[in-house]
């Protein structure tokens, strides 16, 4: 049995560190992961997970630093499935076709990395895929809050005319909302955040984070704004949850963690009946 850390968390440099940088992606994926549910676009934020790991590690393969592999690449290939969609909308065929190149060239920097550069990160490949906030930095945790800080105002920028164009989008444009540009805007945006999100649960784990605080949003209300805050503020409890669990049990991996109390909490809306608005019987003829 695994004894409990005697010291308490908030005075472990590591877990402020962690709980920092956590919180501030956590609010970040929320927000981001609610209009990517919203949007039917889900399998764009899966695309993104495999996108983050090639990208990292093509850095690595050319001695550079990962995260700029990881903001590049989510980013260009964000915009490039918005370039391929209609109205910076990407389908499902574009996405896919996408996703295979971007494994293959994964596979391919992957072995370069490992074979090229024997004298490197021999866990940087697992950090990538697993996350690794424990080992986050001062100065790394500082510029991941800062990042997500801008990713949220960002978000919250263009939320109301995001709604309108992805609810209505052909009364949206009638308005003179710009569709496509909003779309390309979005996107890029969830590169940036999916890139960030990666450094907290890796990249195999980061459409869990993107998308299970937000599903149960949908799934507990039908009030966009409602919605957009619930998600953000589920995905921070779920990752405190897991931080603090990970931090009592240290045989368990903190991406691990969080995904776990990500999906109980996910699980858990099915068991809540949501209200069914009452349906008006029409009056008898002649009443």
């Amino acid at each position: 049995m695994t004894v409990l850390p005697a010291a308490s968390p908030f005075a472990q440099p590591f877990f402020q560190h962690a709980l920092l940088a956590g919180t501030a992606i956590a609010v970040a994926s929320g927000l981001v992961g609610y209009f990517l549910v919203l949007r039917a676009q889900v399998f764009t934020g899966d695309a993104l997970s495999h996108v983050a790991f090639t990208g990292a590690m093509a850095a690595l393969a050319f001695g550079y630093d990962l995260r700029l592999g990881l903001f590049a690449a989510t980013i260009a290939i964000a915009l490039l499935f918005g370039a391929l969609g209609r109205k910076a909308r990407p389908d499902d065929v574009v996405i896919g076709s996408v996703f295979s190149w971007i494994l293959g060239l994964g596979a391919f920097f992957i072995t370069l990395y490992t074979t090229s550069r024997s004298t490197g990160d021999g866990t940087a490949g697992v950090s990538v895929l697993f996350g690794s906030i424990f080992g986050i930095s001062a100065g790394s945790a500082v510029v991941a809050a800062l990042v997500a800080v801008g990713v949220c105002l960002l978000i919250l920028l263009i939320a109301r005319p995001l709604v309108f164009a992805t609810l209505d989008e052909s009364v949206a444009a009638a308005r003179g909302v710009p569709v496509r540009v909003l779309g390309f805007g979005f996107l890029a945006v969830a590169g940036v955040c999916a890139a960030e999100a990666t450094q907290a649960v890796g990249s195999l784990l980061l459409l869990g984070l993107l998308t299970a605080p937000a599903g149960a949003a949908v799934r507990l209300t039908d009030r966009p704004y409602r919605a957009l805050a619930l998600s953000a503020g589920l995905a921070v409890l779920e990752m405190w949850a897991g931080l603090f669990a990970s931090y009592a049990v240290p045989n368990v991996p903190p991406s691990f963690a969080i995904m776990a109390a990500a999906t109980a909490v996910y699980a858990a809306t099915f068991l809540i009946r949501r209200p069914v608005a009452p349906t008006r019987t029409p009056a008898p003829a002649g009443a």
